[in-house]
């Protein structure tokens, strides 16, 4: 086996290591559900890819899963309605 003539500095090695740090994932908002998504992944929350439904998520819940999920779903409409109300007597 080949053994190196002389030693690598500290610096050396790490310049050559500089590149090794591991990047954050990047995660952008699901346009259906506002869920956290990876980019180019299915939603696991609603089942939808490019704006269209890939997956009934629904179909494959239980049925204590399936309420559970109607309330989320009814909170969120309930909220973004509150958000958009809020806007608009903002605006006048």
């Amino acid at each position: 086996m080949a053994v190196p003539k002389q030693r690598h500095t500290k610096s050396r090695r790490n310049r050559r290591r500089s590149h090794h740090a591991l990047d954050k994932k990047r995660f952008f908002a699901c346009p259906k559900c506002k869920a956290d998504v990876l980019p180019h992944q299915l939603c696991q929350n609603c089942g939808t890819y490019a704006g269209k439904e890939i997956i009934d998520v629904m179909a494959k819940l239980n049925k204590k899963e399936k309420k559970k999920k109607e309330k989320e779903i009814a909170e969120q409409g309930k909220e973004s309605e509150k958000a958009m109300n809020m806007e608009e007597l903002s605006k006048k």
